[in-house]
């Protein structure tokens, strides 16, 4: 964080001080919510959950070189206490970004926020110095501590902004306003809490609504090829990039392929000049993901050939997100199994598909959270997507959404073992185990809650050890 005295922390959160000797001490290190990051120079953010409270630790983390704790109560060391720790943090957040010298970049979306949020980081901070949310801590505490670990060098900030109901992302972006705000697209995630596609639009488009007029500097980035969020361009004041493979685009793909192992191909358009990219990522979507990144780069001064050539080299920033394993007996495994909604669980299994020629492939598979009344029809159409790939075998894990994955599968004529239903993610890895073949591809894949990252981890550490089937 840029350094701020506790006196001016202190004033900027509407908090009180306790146990602070010299109230113009200096935070100059990271503002932090786990105990364990807290280190020299540190300001440490004391929530209280349901089963740990941070202002236990405040002693510790002061030893550990902490300069002051930010909490709810005096904690015998030296602390700012406020009424509302998350309502302070989020001033606090705001109150560095005003004092920044950087161009703040927020992009929302129902699918592929975090993929694409890291290609924005990689591509800009070949520009110049980037600070990106980690992972997908992207909401009202993950947001601000992320805005608040930029320093004075930092010169493009990338937030990740999500929501799971209306308002969410106008305080996000109330708490840290953008000068380029990008719109993904508008999917199935989470719509059973916002109700249907339509709010989930009315919630995505609170970006674009936030953001300065294109006098001021403001710039919406738009996907031309989702008629939701091309629509949210009446919503804005900002100027107006759409991105996408249509025609009409002003950043778009064209001579899009996928490459034998399942990386996409393409050559990119932007006003300044074409050029080729060929992604080390897995996966037509990554296209989307790309040209949107491209979009931004290219309104922030960067040529085609530069935003081409940081696309190339990119990666995956992020846990669990179509991260590929190649064991030493030639199993490949996909361990995509961070998060899943109808959007991403067809483009992964396309994915499969393409890295599979030739290859038997595997779907192991699982719930998708949040679906509401969709939850049914969703399932049962993964599942009949994954017939029409002509993935091998689905392995469908858990309960009734489970269920639901194999009844689309069998629906479309899979008929015979090339679907199965297990109870749970143990059963999925004794199953692969015993049946897994050298050369073989595995994608697992469901929501976050299901776990499935474990069954990913077993096939990876069987590899490693050498265990697998010869048949």
């Amino acid at each position: 964080m840029i350094a701020l005295s506790l006196a001016e922390i202190a004033e900027v959160v509407g908090g009180q001080t306790h146990d602070i000797p010299d109230p113009s001490v200096q935070v100059t290190g990271p503002v932090v919510r786990d105990s364990r990051e807290a280190g020299p120079g540190s300001l440490f953010v004391a929530f209280a959950g349901e089963r740990v409270d941070g202002h236990d630790f405040a002693a510790a983390v002061v030893e550990t070189g902490a300069v002051a704790v930010l909490g709810t109560r005096p904690v015998g060391v030296p602390a700012i206490v406020v009424d509302d720790v998350q309502t302070a943090l989020g001033a606090l957040a705001r109150h560095v970004v005003r004092r920044l010298g950087a161009t703040l970049v927020a992009l929302t979306g129902s699918a592929g926020k975090t993929s694409t949020k890291d290609l924005i980081a990689q591509v800009l901070r070949r520009k110049a110095p980037t600070v990106f949310t980690p992972g997908s801590l992207n909401n009202e505490i993950g947001l601000p501590l992320t805005a608040l670990s930029a320093t004075e060098e930092t010169r493009f900030l990338v937030l990740e902004m999500g929501a799971r109901g209306i308002g969410h992302i106008s305080y996000l972006a109330g708490l840290t306003p953008p000068k380029v705000g990008l719109v993904l697209n508008v999917g199935s995630a989470h719509i059973g809490e916002f109700g249907g596609r339509e709010q989930i639009a009315q919630a995505k488009g609170e970006l674009v609504e936030a953001l300065p007029s294109e006098a001021e500097g403001g710039t919406a980035i738009l996907n031309a090829d989702d008629p939701y969020v091309r629509a949210m361009a009446s919503r804005t004041k900002a100027k107006v990039i759409f991105f996408g493979e249509s025609g009409e685009a002003d950043v778009r793909a064209e001579n899009v392929r996928l490459t034998d192992t399942g990386q996409p191909s393409f050559r990119l358009h932007t006003p300044s000049g074409a050029s080729d990219v060929t992604m080390r990522l897995y996966g037509e979507h990554h296209v989307s993901n790309a040209l949107a990144a491209a979009a931004v780069a290219h309104e922030l001064g960067m040529s085609a050939d530069e935003i081409a050539v940081a696309l190339s080299e990119a990666g995956s920033l992020s846990r669990w997100r179509m991260e590929v394993t190649e064991r030493p007996d030639g199993v490949t495994v996909v361990n995509d199994a961070y998060n899943a909604n109808p959007e991403s669980m067809k483009a992964a299994l396309r994915a499969l598909a393409a890295m599979g020629k030739g290859r038997r492939t595997w779907a192991v598979l699982g719930k998708m959270a949040e679906l509401g009344d969709e939850a049914l029809a969703e399932h049962d159409a993964v599942g009949r997507l994954a017939v029409r790939l002509n993935v091998s075998k689905l392995v469908a894990v858990g309960g009734r959404e489970a269920a639901w994955l194999q009844l689309g599968a069998y629906n479309e004529g899979s008929w015979g073992e090339e679907s199965v239903h297990v109870s749970d993610a143990q059963a999925a890895v004794d199953l692969l185990r015993s049946e897994l073949r050298p050369g073989d591809v595995v994608l697992v894949k469901a929501s976050r809650s299901v776990g499935l990252e474990s069954v990913a981890q077993a096939l990876i550490e069987t590899g490693a050890e050498g265990e697998v089937s010869a048949r």
